[in-house]
């Protein structure tokens, strides 16, 4: 056994031939948060700075680019195998990024190109993430999915923590806008860790009978509708895209009640900009530790249902704190533990359930409930909130309508905890 092997041993519950594999999943989802976070607080000055009572319509907008992404990602699975249409998809986000870069040189287009750029970055971090585990899932079973993806997902908030610390470090110096290359770097190295997993599918096969090994390496045919005809039919699918729909609804409620509570905290961008990046480096410590040392033994033990629900309940509770105060300090605590939750817990837990189906609905259905479905649930409950707040409803009677929503969401993270061991079976 190599002192590799060993030291990560010690961490998570590791099994010959499994090294490599987790080392280059974590390095690819890395390189994919690192890129994501090192633009990410660019865009939440911009949300705010557009107007909180535009960000209903940027939601909206980030729906709309999201329904036209999903059929050209669907047709690219129908006619590609995996190690095209991956490399492909990443590929089209850094000329994206390339395109940005050459238009902000332009003052007098900045404030469009402005929330452009909101909608734009919107869409590429489910994009993205959305497509980087269905590749995972693809790849390890069920068992090594519990064992391996939060050690995995580690990798991703370690990277959420080095982001920043590029923004903070270089920005000052070189503006924001030469950023956008340095995440075209990132991804780059992404596509190169892909190319490397795809060949390590067979040591992932031997290592576990019931690993998925090469089963994404032809075209999955098709039509690029496929995805939603096979979340219409299937009961498990539907139960994980509610899943995903509650977990957006709280989301935007709590996002749209950062941004009129910091809002009201400071009046100068550059302090709210501060806050934002305090904000995501606790999540991201507090997260990496959680998924180092405790996230696959939770997983393993306490089953996919009771970590799916994990998230569901810190909502409940954080939900109702911030319903009797609606302040500065609740809202920071609730947003550090509720991300922290989701990343370390319960997004390992709920990628686990893609591992008991088919290929097709890996790349598909997954796709079309990771973006339509998110960002759906996004613009709805954006518009609801606004119009509670326009209809003079207080930001913590809003708060506390959040609670019930998460009570429900625990029930179904249970339902669907027992559905996938059923699959599995």
């Amino acid at each position: 056994m190599s002192s590799w092997h060993r030291l990560l041993s010690r961490a998570v519950e590791l099994r010959a031939g499994e090294a490599r594999a987790l080392l280059l999943g974590f390095a690819y989802f890395f390189a994919l948060l690192c890129a994501y976070y090192v633009l990410r607080p660019v865009r939440e000055e911009m949300g705010i700075a557009g107007g909180v009572r535009n960000l209903p319509w940027l939601f909206t907008g980030t729906f709309v680019a999201m329904a036209c992404c999903v059929p050209l990602y669907g047709y690219a699975t129908t006619r590609w195998r995996r190690g095209v249409f991956l490399p492909v998809t990443y590929r089209f986000f850094s000329l994206c990024l390339v395109a940005f870069f050459v238009a902000f040189q332009f003052e007098e287009a900045r404030p469009w190109l402005a929330r452009i750029f909101f909608v734009w970055l919107s869409v590429f971090s489910l994009f993205v993430v959305s497509v980087f585990w269905s590749f995972l899932s693809d790849l390890f079973s069920s068992d090594q999915g519990k064992r391996l993806f939060g050690f995995i997902a580690a990798g991703g908030s370690l990277g959420a923590i080095a982001g920043p610390a590029i923004t903070a470090t270089l920005a000052g110096g070189v503006g924001p806008v030469p950023l956008l290359l340095a995440a075209v770097v990132l991804l780059e190295a992404a596509i190169w860790c892909i190319r490397a997993l795809g060949r390590e599918a067979d040591a992932l096969r031997a290592a576990a009978p019931d690993a998925h090994g090469s089963a994404g390496e032809q075209a999955l045919g098709g039509s690029w509708l496929d995805g939603l005809a096979q979340l219409v039919r299937s009961p498990y699918l539907l139960g994980i895209a509610l899943y995903i729909l509650l977990h957006s609804t709280t989301g935007t409620f709590l996002y749209f009640e950062q941004a009129n509570i910091v809002k009201d905290a400071f009046s100068d961008p550059g302090e709210r900009t501060r806050v934002f990046a305090l904000i995501d480096l606790a999540v991201n410590v507090l997260t990496v530790l959680t998924q180092v040392f405790a996230t696959g033994r939770f997983v393993k033990r306490a089953g996919i249902g009771w970590a799916g629900s994990f998230l569901p309940i810190v909502n409940a509770l954080g939900f109702l704190a911030l319903a009797l105060s609606p302040a500065l300090g609740a809202l920071v605590a609730f947003q550090v533990l509720r991300r922290t939750s989701d990343y370390a817990i319960s997004r390992p837990a709920r990628e686990v359930l893609y591992t008991s189906v088919t290929p097709e609905e890996r790349y598909k259905a997954k796709n079309v409930i990771d973006t339509l479905v998110y960002r759906g649930g996004d613009a709805a409950s954006g518009w609801f909130f606004d119009t509670l707040v326009t209809a003079g409803m207080s930001l913590g009677a809003i708060a506390a309508l959040g609670a019930p929503i998460a009570l429900g969401w625990i029930v179904l993270a249970l339902a669907l905890g027992r559905g996938h061991e059923r699959h599995i079976a």
